[in-house]
């Protein structure tokens, strides 16, 4: 019995030879002098999405174009391929590099905006540094404040909102963590201090149940002189979480915790002197 050898498709072969041939192509233009071609080449694959290979040939164009009219648009390539190789370190600052190079250019715009939102990619988790969220808000800001007519505007905002959000986070869970392992003095003037500071936090109405619970639990851990005090603190806490929160989602929490304080205060009022 013969077996007959088999054909690969021409589809396949043809593939492999496009391949192979355009990767010999490749490294003879990157190994080359010809910086027009190079030029030409590193378009051709940033245009297909090759950032990897364009930005080989990037790297030895950016000093031979330097003050050339191509360069405008090779320093732009140059910073945008890095920001799409999610390299935001240096995306954000070829960007900056761009914005103070050629101020007057038509993509000095978007490249404000990808500086800006750079840095945002780069702002860690809430428990973490926390360098990169507030470069990230300053220059969105400047961006905002810069172009307040751009197409980038609400997405600008958004953004911000979301920084901010970031800090606060980070700011309530510390503030969370005092009252976790029972230090309620600090637990108390760290969300006294948050709430100031943040009014239009999403977390403020959680922030006003935990002061509470902190002062409560400050009070009826005291020593017996200072337990009547601290649970009318307690209360006058109570009352501005109920100002402002009578009937949210957190009410039931509050409402229990004021009622031992109500029963524990007619307990101490009722006992004779």
């Amino acid at each position: 019995m013969f077996f007959k050898p088999m054909r690969l498709p021409i589809f396949i072969i043809l593939c492999v030879t496009v391949l192979f041939s355009s990767c010999g192509e490749y490294q003879k233009v990157l190994r080359k002098d010809d910086m027009a071609k190079k030029y030409t080449f590193a378009d051709s694959l940033y245009n297909k999405g090759k950032y990897k290979k364009a930005l080989k040939l990037m790297e030895q164009l950016m000093p031979a174009y330097r003050g050339k009219p191509q360069a405008e648009k090779l320093t732009f390539i140059f910073a945008n391929t890095y920001y799409e190789l999610e390299d935001y370190y240096t995306a954000g600052y070829q960007f900056e590099r761009f914005t103070q190079a050629y101020p007057q250019s038509d993509s000095v715009e978007i490249a404000f905006f990808k500086s800006a939102k750079s840095f945002y990619n780069l702002s860690e988790r809430y428990s973490l540094d926390q360098r990169d969220t507030y470069k990230g808000m300053d220059k969105l800001q400047a961006f905002i404040n810069t172009y307040p007519d751009s197409e980038k505007r609400d997405e600008a905002n958004k953004l911000v909102v979301e920084l901010r959000t970031k800090l606060e986070k980070k700011e309530f869970e510390v503030a969370k963590q005092y009252y976790h392992i029972e230090r309620y003095k600090a637990a108390i003037e760290s969300f006294d201090n948050f709430i100031t500071d943040n009014p239009g936090t999403v977390f403020r109405e959680e922030a006003f149940l935990y002061r509470l619970k902190a002062a409560y639990k400050l009070a009826i851990n005291s020593i017996p002189t200072l337990v009547e005090e601290r649970l009318q603190t307690a209360q006058k806490y109570y009352n501005n979480y109920s100002k402002y929160y009578k009937d949210g989602s957190l009410a039931e929490d509050a409402n229990v915790i004021n009622q031992d304080i109500l029963k524990r205060l007619t307990s101490i009022e009722s006992k004779p002197l």
